[in-house]
């Protein structure tokens, strides 16, 4: 995937000095912090248990260069990846602290014009957010395919012919889908990524149309850990945490 090149490119040459100080891999979200003082979560994202062993090489990363966990942003295994992710939070995590909050969605709905009859494909059921764009009116379609929402062929002809806003979930740089969901995107649409996973960093979505990231900056760093490690999920995390934005238009 070109996404996942462009994250390991963009900090290949910064991360020269910087070690894995932590990787903490909870139920909901997993955690990395770094010895620069970063900390950077995301989405656990696993497939069917099958058996008690998700990773089929044990290694610790922690007291490595940071180096070494990036290279598995390219991973094809699940929960390598998840851990590279929240590794590339943590290395852009001063950056991300100097970013505008958008603590209950209002630049968003605003930036992208969202009120009555708006057509809005939604790509990860956000409750919440779904919730909000329902009593402004708008017009929602959903899919999700882990909880078994929507139709994908039906959806992605929604998506090319009828949307004009998407909201499409950092869970899909995961699972792969990022830039295939992209593909089917109508000229024209205003897109989002949304969720903690998501990283804040123009620059490795400047190949896809992406007009503003949306993601999660932990503040209290030790009561995020300590959700994460306790298997909590968003709602929880937020608490401790800043909802901030990049505007790419």
């Amino acid at each position: 995937m070109e996404l996942d090149e462009r994250m390991y490119r963009f900090f290949e040459d910064r991360v020269r000095d910087v070690l894995v100080e932590t990787v903490t891999l909870g139920l909901g979200y997993s955690a990395v912090t770094t010895s620069d003082g970063g900390i950077g979560i995301a989405y656990t994202y696993f497939t069917n248990k099958g058996s008690c062993t998700f990773i089929g090489k044990y290694y610790d990363f922690e007291g490595k260069p940071a180096l070494e966990l990036l290279e598995k942003i390219k991973s094809p295994q699940p929960l390598e990846k998840t851990m590279a992710l929240a590794l590339v939070n943590a290395l852009n995590y001063q950056h991300a602290l100097s970013l505008p909050e958008d603590k209950d969605n209002a630049v968003l709905l605003e930036s992208f014009q969202i009120g009555e009859k708006t057509r809005v494909a939604m790509v990860g059921d956000f409750t919440p957010v779904a919730r909000i764009l329902k009593e402004k009116g708008a017009l929602l379609e959903v899919i999700d395919i882990a909880r078994n929402i929507g139709n994908k062929a039906d959806f992605y002809e929604k998506l090319k012919n009828w949307a004009q806003v998407m909201i499409l979930t950092s869970t899909s740089i995961l699972n792969n889908t990022t830039e295939e969901i992209f593909q089917y995107t109508g000229k024209g649409v205003k897109t989002v990524l949304l969720g903690p996973s998501t990283p804040m960093i123009g620059e490795v979505f400047s190949h896809l149309p992406v007009h503003m990231l949306a993601g999660t900056v932990p503040i209290e760093k030790e009561k995020v850990l300590k959700a994460v490690r306790h298997g909590v999920g968003t709602r929880v995390i937020q608490r401790f945490s800043r909802k901030s934005y990049l505007s790419l238009l």
